[in-house]
């Protein structure tokens, strides 16, 4: 009988515990990954762990309704007339206040842009392979001021460090320049970013300049990057991404391409005229482009950025301060961002992007806490003009046109 009351009594507490055990991790889970709705001025996006808009007020009905009015305006004035072909969007403390899509992602079966759609994000993609670096030296895997060629054995050059990829300071040889030289590459074959690389250690091109002693842009350093990333992950560079910031922040819609697998599949890239613009040889190489996403993940990132949790604000001090003072002007470049300061209390943050007939704006204002997002897969320069808008949050010298 005692045994019978001790067995009871033992199989009662192990059933507590477990079912103590199984609460203790529901409730752990839900405070790390909430997956619950944020409604935002009509729409709704999915709100993550990184993304959560509660920190910021909700923007007055008054002032929705007239910053929509104006922003609709001037899309409607810059592109009702020019056939757009994309996603734009334009939001504050993460609550959207105007977006539109239209055009086509593929025009021959007149599948339309939606939401969901991914464009190419050209140049503004290097803004994303930047956190991807970011995210690494949050975890220890290097520091901004280690050579590359610690990372890298075959890099041919001694004195270039992460940072330098980073703020396009580093003088490496632009690689659509060398792999033109028939001599160098067989244009007919597809370069890939370890051919960079090769080409690189093979060769032994003399730097464009000293090491940090100037600007130029140059997507060499992020096809460099993207290798790095590769090299302290032991991934594909898609993979690393994926893990790194698509699925923390949770772009879901968001992926880089590998051109033998994903080129029948990517919204296709259009001149003025909708005549499609075809791969070439340099198509293959990442990290400095082939970045996919919509304006909707775009604001995601947007909204991570902003929170210490994601990237320290240790390091954002590093990336979102000017490296190039050599030539007078407003215009600068941080980590993986563009900059234009007018004053040190006057910042506009921002990068642009141009591939083929992609085109591509993401302006974030940190101290309103407003960002402008433009994708076009169709040719035109008007979505850089997109950063007028900035003038209704802060004051910014533009005038919407």
């Amino acid at each position: 009988m005692m045994i019978q009351k001790n067995a009871m009594r033992n199989t009662l507490f192990f059933l507590f515990f477990t079912c103590l055990t199984l609460f203790s991790c529901s409730t752990e889970t839900s405070k790390v990954a909430p997956s619950k709705l944020v409604e935002n001025s009509g729409y709704s996006i999915p709100e993550s762990y990184f993304t959560d808009t509660k920190q910021f007020p909700k923007l007055s009905r008054r002032f929705k309704k007239k910053t929509r009015k104006a922003v609709q305006e001037y899309f409607q004035n810059t592109f009702g007339s020019t056939g757009f072909s994309g996603g734009f969007l334009v939001a504050q403390n993460g609550q959207i206040i105007y977006e539109n899509y239209s055009g086509y992602s593929f025009y021959d079966e007149k599948k339309k842009v939606k939401s969901t759609t991914a464009l190419h994000l050209a140049s503004v993609g290097k803004v994303l392979t930047a956190t991807a670096v970011f995210r690494l030296i949050e975890l220890k895997k290097l520091t901004l001021d280690q050579s590359v060629n610690s990372i890298l054995p075959e890099f041919p050059y001694d004195s270039i460090t992460v940072r330098m990829l980073l703020n396009h300071r580093s003088g490496v040889p632009k690689y659509a320049n060398f792999a033109s030289i028939d001599s160098v590459w067989n244009q007919r074959e597809t370069l890939s970013n370890q051919n960079i690389l090769e080409l690189l250690a093979r060769f032994r091109f003399p730097l464009n300049f000293k090491p940090d002693s100037k600007f130029t842009y140059n997507n060499s350093n992020y096809a460099i990057l993207a290798l790095i990333v590769e090299k302290l992950t032991n991934q594909r560079f898609d993979e690393a991404m994926k893990k790194l910031v698509f699925e923390p922040i949770g772009m879901k819609h968001s992926y880089v391409m590998i051109l033998k697998r994903d080129s029948l599949k990517v919204a296709e890239s259009y001149e003025r005229n909708y005549s499609k613009v075809p791969f070439d040889f340099l198509d293959a190489v990442y990290g400095d482009k082939n970045m996919y996403s919509t304006p909707r993940d775009m604001l995601r990132y947007d909204l991570a950025m902003q929170n210490n949790q994601f990237i320290s604000a240790k390091l954002k001090k590093e990336i979102f301060k000017g490296y190039s003072y050599e030539k007078a002007g407003v215009k600068n470049y941080g980590l993986g961002i563009r900059i234009k300061e007018w004053s040190a209390n006057q910042q506009l943050f921002y990068h642009h992007g141009w591939w083929h007939g992609n085109t591509s704006c993401y302006v974030t204002m940190k101290n309103e806490k407003a960002t402008i997002i433009v994708i076009s897969n169709k040719y035109t320069r008007k979505v850089y003009d997109a950063m007028r808008l900035s003038s209704l949050f802060g004051d910014y010298p533009y005038e919407i046109i």
